[in-house]
Formats: structure tokens, sequence, C-alpha cells
């Protein structure tokens, strides 16, 4: 084995992303973090920083081969599907290890009503039925499946503002987390908000909607994780280390004869 450390290539900017990053900085690991660019000022983490995409599969596949990439860990969104499937496929041809790091989704406890759905369009048709005020915490891109629920208000918080389509009676809010469960509480009976739609990203950054909604006795409509590709998924920071020690230095990439 070389005693050069290989490098990493994290992909995503989520707190588990960054938390790795840092972790492997204070290793010795040269790491290199990949942000899509969506966020207008990403925090960032430690580390080599690059923002924006590879150029799909192939693309990704010939940077990994260029940089000497020892092993990929994919710590994007639990929604960024089509960044998962790329990096599933340039991982693929380029023969580097990927590893799938991603937070426990939530699940519904004791007193909450929550409605699964498996999109935001369905997610728009549903909440007319439950209520007229609604707290939007579902992402600024996905503001256009609401377009055409004229009938009820919306309260989107985003980080960045939004682009049309948008629905006609909508305030945004612009803000970043991490919230606490009394915040949102009180801003939920500031606006009357009597539905409350979201991802089920998990983790606690956010979660202080669902106890709020809870406490307050408000349906929520959760969008379900959509399905990724068939890789090892490890849920902490921890399970990623333990599995590029084993991975890394197993692979050597080679260029020319």
């Amino acid at each position: 084995m070389s005693s050069i450390p290989q490098r990493v290539l994290i992909l995503g900017g989520t707190s588990e992303a960054r938390a790795l990053a840092a972790a492997l900085v204070a290793d010795g690991v040269p790491v290199t973090s990949s942000l899509a660019g969506r966020v207008a000022a990403p925090r960032l983490p430690e580390g080599g920083v690059r923002i924006g995409g590879f150029g799909g599969p192939d693309g990704l596949a010939s940077w990994l081969a260029e940089h000497d990439v020892a092993a990929v860990v994919d710590a994007t969104h639990p929604f960024a599907e089509r960044i998962s499937a790329s990096a599933a496929a340039g991982c693929a041809t380029a023969g580097v290890p990927l590893l799938r790091l991603e937070r426990p989704g939530w699940e519904p406890g004791p007193g909450d009503d929550w409605r699964w759905v498996d999109s935001l369009d369905e997610a728009a048709a549903l909440v007319p039925e439950l209520g007229t005020r609604v707290f939007l915490t579902s992402g600024r891109q996905g503001l256009s499946a609401f377009a055409g629920v004229t009938d009820v208000f919306f309260l989107a918080r985003c980080v960045d503002p939004p682009e049309p389509p948008l629905p006609p009676r909508i305030e945004v809010l612009l803000s970043r987390g991490p919230y606490r469960a009394e915040d949102e509480a009180a801003l939920m009976r500031e606006h009357r908000i009597d539905v409350l739609v979201t991802k089920d990203s998990g983790g606690t950054h956010t979660e202080g909607k669902l106890t709020a909604a809870r406490e307050l006795g408000i349906p929520v409509v959760m969008v379900r994780r959509p399905p990724h590709p068939d890789v090892e998924v490890v849920t902490d920071v921890d399970g990623a280390r333990a599995w590029l020690a084993r991975h890394r230095g197993l692979h050597h990439h080679t260029t020319g004869a």
C-alpha cells in the first residue's frame, strides 16, 4: 500500500457530509467535497471543495480517474435522486467503491397524524382536503407542484428565494435551520397553520416542526423518500469512517498501459 493517503470524494452538502469531511481532515485523509451549487451561500465543509456537477456518470468517472480517488461517499440529501443514480453509474464505470451515507428517516409516534404520499404532486392534491393554511417545508424547487392550488394559503420556508410558478396565495419565509420545536409551534400559531407538508428528510435539524405539529394537533403530509441505487448504506459518520478504513488503499487507479 502507498504511504500517501488516497483521496476520498464526498458528495453532498448535508450536515452528515460536513461532519464526515471534518473527521477525515482530522484523520489526515485528503478529501474533496462536491456541492451541487443549488444554494447561493452553502455551508462549506473542511478540506477541498468543488461546486457544480460532473457532467453525468461519464464525467464523474473521468474525474475519479484524474484525481486518483480511492472511494466515494454519497452523502447527498435523501431526495437527491439524480445525483445518487449518477454516482452509482460513474463509480461502477471507474471501478471505485461507493458508500451511501444517509440519516434514518422519521417515524411517527403517539399523537402524530401523518398522511404518507409518494410525491409533491400527491401532496398538492391532498392538502385542500385537510385544511386551508399550509406550512410548506419541502424546499424551493418543489413549490411548482402547488402552483395550481388556488384555494389554500401557503407559508413556504426556503433557504433561497423560489422561482415561479408559485401558488397564488403564498408567503415565502427565507430561513435556515436548525429550528426549535417551541419556535416552530409559535410560527404555526402566528400564521394559523392547519396542515404541515414536508419531506421525510430525517435528522434532528428540522425535526422540531413535527413535534410542534403533534402538540398542536396538526396533520402532517409526509413525502416518502425515493428509491436509491443498490449500494452499501450506513447511517452515521462512524459507520462511514469504518467503511472507508476497509476500502481506502484497496483501490489504486492506474492510468495508461
